[in-house]
């Protein structure tokens, strides 16, 4: 009996320092290095991505925002607010995603298969949305010009980026709303075009945050 009980105590206290060795190791010491190295290495990424202007935080590069009018009486839906360049659909010019606003909590894509007859009609509302929305009176937008990612939402529904085509095919409506020339504001999309990574990753992309971060500069100092 003594002996069981001798026993019993023994593996219990190893499995206690076991613990509390595990615990100090994997709970504390290792983070602090991986936290230590993210910070000394890579600061930007390790909080968060941020992106600021005027001396404040107003996103970050990895989450998309929402550029819309403020809500009407009786309106459910914002509109777009057609002096900023518009992410892909999240909510406004369709409501193909799960996520409506950017919402992390929300975020999920609509497991809809190509043929399904809502996600078509979902689509076919968005592309009536970018030829309204962006063709101008010197411009007018064609149907065969819409890139995809101009009427359907990420699998994520939190996509930052835009094509450069989808960029370009709004570069004559945010001229006019803002007074500025399309030269200027091809020229602010060509210097905020990303290359795919190490050059063959991905495809060219445009973060829509910091676009409009240097539009909003553009049109002050114009």
């Amino acid at each position: 009996m003594n002996t069981s009980l001798t026993n019993t105590a023994r593996l219990l206290g190893a499995g206690l320092r076991a613990l509390l060795v595990l615990t100090l190791i994997t709970g504390v010491l290792y983070p602090l290095v991986v936290t230590g190295i993210a910070q000394g290495l890579f600061p930007g990424r390790a909080n968060g991505s941020e992106i600021e202007a005027d001396g404040k935080v107003v996103g970050s590069s990895l989450i998309g925002q929402s550029y819309t009018l403020p809500l009407k009486e009786g309106q459910e839906t914002p509109e777009p607010d057609l002096k900023w360049f518009q992410g892909r659909p999240q909510n406004g010019m369709s409501t193909n995603s799960v996520n409506t606003q950017y919402d992390l909590i929300l975020s999920g894509a609509t497991n809809r298969s190509a043929d399904n007859e809502e996600l078509i009609q979902w689509v076919k509302d968005a592309r009536t949305a970018v030829i309204e929305d962006n063709s101008v009176s010197d411009y007018a937008i064609k149907p065969s010009e819409i890139p995809a990612d101009a009427v359907t939402s990420s699998g994520s529904g939190l996509d930052p980026h835009i094509s450069p085509e989808y960029a370009a095919l709004q570069i004559h409506r945010i001229a006019e709303k803002n007074g500025l020339t399309v030269d200027q504001v091809r020229q602010l999309v060509d210097q905020h075009t990303q290359n795919r990574t190490l050059g063959f990753i991905g495809e060219p992309r445009v973060n829509v945050l910091k676009l409009n971060i240097a539009l909003k500069e553009l049109v002050a100092e114009s």
